[in-house]
């Protein structure tokens, strides 16, 4: 048991030091400033130092002596030291906040870039609400030890040092009551510490817990609502609320503990001090303007003490907010081939050879088989029963996942040997869901191309049926857009998201069922207008309805993962049981040619 303990305690000094080691290669950044933090302390620590022994000799060689003009004259002297030490608090405050915020700004930088690079996988390993809260409240705590370790721990050594140093000058045997005192300290800040460490990662545990349920809750009202179950999601939400109320209760009472312990031991300090003392003074070993100096030493020892046991508690709960930041900085990303080729040709094939698809720890194959061609000037439609596998499939050609086995091509070249910002920028995807930022019209539309001219602009959104209900919003393009398009129908948000990708201008367009919010009559005419800015490139469509399919040059026809047929709607309607389903389904809406 005892060799378990040492060990696990060894694991967690571990921990701190890697963490230590994480946020002091962003500090080096700002050396320079860290350099001058140093100085600054030191001056401010001096002066610390300096005002007791002052003190002492406006008591022993002025009140006791009468001596007026030397008490002011000391008395100045020691208001221009103060105000020396109140200047360089300042400064030190300012300088520790300043590097502080830096290095926080620096890690989310890293964090974000970092994540932009991860797989949907990856993300869904890690979960988004815990990573939103990685990026906001653990780098949050980071920066706050930060603060406290720049204005606190770089103060502690020299005013510890400093403060034993001039007690034992003044009485060499009154100092060892401080030797008596300080093994009590170190032995409490341990004990708080291994208390402390596993309760602070509970809070970050739960934090997330409660972030999801509170994301799930906001994102899905509108179904919560429908069903009725804002009772059973309020009861969700409490639980989680709980959770974290309680855990951080046991912090905040484990903090609130510290503090008057550290108060007690202060005072039974000084009462041991003033009680020797005053036996010393009475023995004429010692003046009262010593002792009342040695009494400020041992106030500023104790709390050099009491800054370096406060930092020792906080930095249980920063380390595991870095460990946090770390475990994703440090996660590699799905292992990819990624090569350096350019693509140059504005005409692109797509090939489909053999490729399989199966998600990780899954049991069963998500796609097999999958064998087509899209030509550049040709529309390939995906049609299938939900879960056959068809947005897994488009999402394999701009690399969001990698199949398994098989190959994909572009013009007889494997997508792996092709940079992969390059291979994104000629695809214009529209996704499933249409997601839209917060900005203005202009700027969701010119997102694929920054370059885009204004004409470009509004001859996508003329393609794409939106530029009439945007000159109908209340002040055109550039009307305002909240998050996720919260102010827009579904259909708005879906035709924007089509005449964004039109405004790319790609060689490859993937529509990911992006006309179901649509009516027949607008999708007619998008489908339409699109065939004449597509004419080059090559079109594949995941749809739900035959109308969206059956002018397809070619339709594949997927049911649980595998391909089950592959032609024009003609062709299928005689030879695809599956697809013969489907039109039925749709009460025979395109069953004829």
């Amino acid at each position: 048991m005892k060799k378990w303990y040492c060990s696990n305690w060894f694991i967690r000094i571990n921990k701190v030091g890697e963490m230590v080691r994480e946020v002091i290669r962003y500090t080096f950044t700002y050396k320079w400033f860290i350099l001058s933090l140093f100085l600054f302390i030191f001056i401010q620590t001096l002066t610390q130092l300096f005002l007791p022994t002052l003190m002492g000799k406006i008591v022993d060689e002025g009140v006791v002596v009468g001596n007026i003009s030397y008490i002011w004259k000391i008395g100045l002297v020691m208001l221009a030291v103060a105000a020396l030490g109140v200047v360089m608090s300042i400064v030190v405050s300012f300088y520790a906040s300043k590097v502080a915020m830096s290095v926080g700004r620096d890690i989310r930088e890293d964090l974000f870039s970092k994540v932009t690079y991860f797989s949907i996988h990856d993300i869904d390993s890690i979960g988004t609400a815990s990573l939103i809260t990685r990026t906001t409240n653990d780098i949050t705590q980071i920066q706050q030890a930060l603060v406290m370790f720049l204005r606190m721990f770089l103060t502690a050594p020299f005013m510890l040092i400093g403060g034993i140093a001039m007690a034992f000058i003044k009485d060499i045997k009154l100092s060892l009551v401080i030797l008596f005192v300080m093994p009590v300290i170190v032995v409490t800040v341990f004990l708080l510490m291994k208390k402390g460490y596993p309760l602070f990662k509970a809070v970050q545990k739960r934090l997330d817990r409660l972030n999801i349920v509170l994301r799930e809750n906001l994102t899905g009202v509108h179904v919560i609502r429908s069903f009725t179950k804002q009772f059973d999601e309020r009861k969700r939400l409490k639980q989680a609320n709980a959770n974290l109320t309680n855990v951080s209760i046991k912090v905040n009472r484990l903090m609130a503990f510290m503090m008057p312990l550290m108060m007690l031991l202060m005072n039974v300090t000084i009462v041991l001090i003033i009680w020797f003392g005053g036996i010393r003074i009475e023995n004429g070993m010692m003046q009262i303007g010593d002792l009342m100096a040695f009494i400020q030493y041992v106030m500023l020892i104790l709390m050099a003490l009491m800054m370096t046991s406060m930092m020792f508690v906080i930095i249980p709960r920063a380390s595991v907010s870095a460990n946090r930041i770390k475990e994703v900085l440090d996660l590699t990303p799905g292992e990819k081939s990624s090569g350096d080729k350019k693509i140059n040709q504005e005409r692109l094939q797509v090939m489909f050879r053999d490729v399989q698809f199966s998600y990780p720890e899954a049991d069963r194959l998500a796609l097999s088989g999958i064998n087509f061609t899209a030509k550049p000037g040709e529309t390939t439609a995906i049609i299938g029963g939900t879960g056959s596998g068809k947005t897994t499939l488009i999402q394999l050609l701009p690399r969001f996942y990698e199949p398994t086995s098989g190959q994909i091509y572009i013009n007889d070249t494997p997508l792996i040997e092709y940079d992969e910002e390059i291979l994104r920028q000629v695809i214009g995807y529209v996704p499933q869901r249409a997601l839209l930022f917060s900005g203005t019209v202009r700027d969701n539309l010119r997102y694929g191309n920054e370059l885009a001219t204004e004409e470009e602009i509004v001859q996508a959104a003329k393609v794409a049926q939106a530029d009439d209900f945007i000159m109908k919003l209340p002040d055109g393009y550039d009307t305002y857009i909240e998050q996720g398009g919260a102010n827009l129908s579904g259909g708005q948000r879906q035709r924007l998201s089509i005449a964004r990708a039109i405004v790319r201008n790609p060689s490859i367009y993937i529509f990911d069922d992006s006309f179901s919010a649509l009516d027949y009559e607008t999708d007619r005419k998008l489908q339409s207008a699109l065939a004449n800015v597509t004419k080059n490139a090559a079109v594949i469509v995941v749809a739900q309805r035959i109308s969206s399919v059956k002018e397809a040059d070619q339709i594949i026809v997927l049911d649980q993962g595998e391909m089950v047929g592959k032609g024009s709607h003609d062709e299928l309607i005689k030879t695809s049981k599956v697809y013969q389903e489907i039109v039925a389904s749709q009460n025979g809406e395109g069953a004829s040619a």
